[in-house]
């Protein structure tokens, strides 16, 4: 379970692509959305991490962008605030719907990166339509759609998926195996907590993980990798990251840059 504004979310990718990459021959991934921000109002939206109005969001997801060195940048809750997470999530779910779920999948990590790293209001039809474009699906038609009332169905069934598995905050990781019996793991947690929870619920000793693709063949699916996705995927130090990305890649086939004092690499 999961939200497009959710900070916790965006800090977890390092790990849930790891996971997903070596141990997902065992089970079959669906993205649940959860329903953060539907709107702000008068009272307290998350009083645990003390956020009323738009900009308390501002200096939380900082803290946890330096403290997951997934880049946050923040500012656009104090300038420009997203007003509700429920614009791009119901995108998601026509995406997932209509297309499948790597491409809805997509979509939500385009628009983390939108939101998080490059100051871009999601919850903005515009920005919703370019993001879209940008990765190859007509924008305007998806978007539209998502507006429909179809597109709001869809995402109350996630709510209430939510609610039945009883995930009260996010990331949640909830495994079922064939006999509807499973775990929950909330929060982010290293990347052991969830191949010992399939294990658990699989009721197997021990679990194969596949060899990570090459970085040539993520980056080609990813378009972009940050440090900290890369030392994750490829037990690298963050002080040999640069030499690491020279040795495994061409110069000519990416390039890189760097925000908010992190590096990162794109096609």
């Amino acid at each position: 379970m999961t939200d497009p504004i959710c900070s916790h979310c965006w800090a977890l990718e390092p790990v849930l692509r790891r996971f997903i990459e070596q141990y997902g021959e065992y089970f079959n991934f669906q993205t649940v959305m959860g329903g953060l921000l539907e709107k702000w109002h008068d009272g307290p939206i998350d009083p645990a991490n003390g956020i009323y109005k738009p900009a308390d969001v501002a200096g939380h997801w900082r803290e946890v962008g330096v403290h997951s060195r997934m880049p946050i940048d923040g500012s656009l809750m104090i300038d420009n605030p997203v007003q509700s997470s429920f614009p791009p999530s119901r995108v998601f779910k026509i995406i997932q719907q209509n297309y499948n779920e790597a491409k809805a999948f997509e979509f939500l990590r385009r628009a983390r990166e939108a939101l998080f790293v490059f100051n871009r209001n999601i919850s903005d039809k515009s920005e919703l339509i370019k993001i879209v474009n940008e990765f190859g699906l007509d924008g305007e038609s998806i978007v539209n759609a998502s507006e429909q009332q179809a597109g709001m169905q869809l995402l109350n069934e996630d709510f209430e998926l939510t609610r039945n598995l009883g995930a009260r905050a996010f990331p949640t990781i909830v495994m079922i195996n064939e006999e509807n019996r499973g775990i929950k793991i909330v929060g982010g947690r290293p990347l052991e907590s969830y191949v010992e929870g399939l294990q658990q619920v699989l009721n197997a000793n021990e679990l194969q993980p596949k060899q990570v693709l090459p970085l040539s063949d993520i980056l080609d699916k990813e378009k972009l990798l940050f440090s900290k996705e890369i030392e994750v995927l490829y037990d690298v130090e963050p002080s040999t990251v640069r030499a690491f990305i020279e040795k495994e890649l061409s110069q000519e086939s990416y390039r890189l840059k760097e925000i908010l004092g992190e590096v990162y690499i794109i096609r």
